[in-house]
């Protein structure tokens, strides 16, 4: 472990954090690191609108002065090994902000939904001081569930067409969740969706949520709940 580099990181260098994520990602060790920020997971199947969801989150966190880093994890270039940048485009709006920063890291074959390097990544993310700390998942399936052993607390973004597959979920990603998001609300099938996942919602205490990330409806309701699990 740099002391250097993580003092440069903690004083808000943002180019060294880069050059730390990169460290990790090659193989040094940064898992003794503690940050005081708690980690937000987001978690998801493909194609439910978990990117657009954050950077709402975002817009909402950047108008009230508050700082965001998000580690976005996407599937690996089968040609260069690095990471499909699909989740940093579609932030993008966001790029130039002082006060938001973006990782994209690829998976490089690793399961579970996350990089190998993700659990480093984050306590450094949380060490460079930043208010919110959010991990996107690349879209997971039934058993990518690795999230929960990396974020404080578990956001499953679910689409309003995701009804029937609740229940082949239920011992895989549902059963992880500490908060439930149904995102394209302003679409047919929302209603059959909370159905779905009154069950499983009500075992963990979890709350069911509805968010049109477009919009931004419904989506400072849900960083009210996410602060809320996390004791802010």
């Amino acid at each position: 472990m740099d002391s250097a580099l993580l003092a440069a990181v903690a004083d808000g260098d943002r180019r060294a954090l880069s050059k730390a994520i990169s460290a990790v990602e090659s193989g040094d060790d940064f898992s003794q690191l503690k940050g005081d920020r708690r980690v937000i997971g987001v978690t998801g199947p493909p194609g439910v609108g978990k990117s657009t969801l954050i950077a709402s989150m975002i817009e909402v966190w950047r108008r009230a002065g508050e700082s965001v880093a998000v580690l976005a994890v996407d599937p690996s270039s089968p040609i260069t090994g690095g990471a499909i940048l699909g989740d940093r485009i579609r932030m993008q709006n966001h790029i130039d902000d002082g006060g938001v920063y973006i990782r994209s890291m690829a998976t490089r074959g690793h399961l579970g939904g996350l990089a190998e390097a993700a659990s480093d990544a984050a306590a450094l993310l949380s060490h460079a001081g930043f208010d919110h700390v959010v991990i996107e998942t690349v879209g997971v399936g039934q058993s990518e569930v690795e999230v929960m052993n990396v974020a404080d607390t578990v956001v499953l973004v679910l689409g309003p067409s995701w009804g029937d597959q609740v229940q082949a979920d239920k011992a895989g990603i549902v059963e992880i969740a500490n908060v439930f998001v149904i995102n394209k609300g302003d679409r047919p099938g929302v209603n059959d969706v909370r159905r779905a996942l009154h069950e499983v919602a009500d075992s963990r205490g979890a709350e069911i949520l509805v968010t049109t990330a477009t919009s931004g409806e419904g989506v400072a309701e849900l960083i009210e709940t996410v602060a809320e699990l996390l004791g802010a």
